[in-house]
């Protein structure tokens, strides 16, 4: 199972809390899917009308590692802000850092990324960065003071899955000793099973599940996919190749003249 600045978690399925018909459907999602952790967003949790000390009640009742997270911020001020202010609400020094530099696309801000991250981490904060496959970024980010990586498979709650893979297998192999967790994007289990496949070591996902006719059989779903996907790498599968092989022994068969 994956381990996350010395914490090992129980399972390499991430699921937001957001955007779920009901809490009951929410708790539901998480207990068929063994989800090892839970992200929250500041901004969902502090609702009025007790609305956020409600939903906070039933995430602790779940038992599910909180990770929070600075969803909505576009500036480095503003995502420092939210992680203290996350920080002592939800008493961890784990948060997923989020920097949006495009409206439309969500992409992360890598400029404001990078700096919020050294920031939060010379604070002692254990940030989880939401980031693209890019190689360079990543290796800043690391030397910011992360130790988890969290590429984008595609555009937050698109569904699209791996948009680049050549760009994820680069990244993996460029730190191998780095966990990595696919973050946004991904829309079926298959996609999930894929990610796996190619050796990341988690996923984080929210719309696909909490969106899905069904959440809690979709969060299974995911469940299940993932840990096909890490038998499959673990297993070390064939290479792809161009031409034929015969899977029948070529000895043995009958002559006829």
């Amino acid at each position: 199972m994956p381990v996350f600045y010395g914490t090992e978690v129980g399972s390499r399925l991430m699921l937001g809390t957001a955007q779920y018909p009901s809490p009951g459907i929410l708790r539901d999602a998480f207990l068929r899917s063994g989800a090892g952790i839970a992200t929250v967003s500041l901004r969902r949790e502090g609702a009025g009308d007790g609305a956020g000390a409600a939903f906070w009640e039933l995430i602790r009742d779940m038992g599910v590692p909180v990770l929070p997270n600075t969803a909505g911020c576009h500036s480095v001020r503003e995502a420092v802000t939210t992680a203290h202010m996350a920080r002592e609400y939800f008493g961890t020094d784990w948060i997923k850092l989020e920097v949006v530099g495009h409206e439309d696309t969500l992409q992360p801000d890598p400029f404001g990324l990078v700096e919020a991250a050294r920031i939060l981490s010379d604070d002692g904060f254990r940030v989880f960065p939401y980031t693209t496959e890019d190689g360079v970024l990543g290796g800043r980010l690391i030397e910011a003071g992360c130790e988890v990586l969290m590429p984008w498979g595609a555009p937050i709650g698109t569904g699209l899955g791996l948009n680049n893979i050549y760009g994820l297998r680069t990244l993996r192999a460029q730190f191998p000793d780095v966990p990595m967790v696919i973050d946004a994007g991904l829309g079926l289990p298959s996609q999930a099973a894929h990610a796996m496949e190619l050796g990341f070591d988690a996923v984080l996902l929210n719309t696909a599940v909490a969106r899905a006719g069904d959440p809690a059989a979709m969060a299974e779903g995911f469940a299940l996919a993932l840990r096909a996907g890490r038998l499959a790498f673990e297993a070390d599968p064939m290479e792809p190749r161009d031409m034929a092989a015969p899977s029948t022994p070529q000895l043995g068969l009958a002559v006829l003249s």
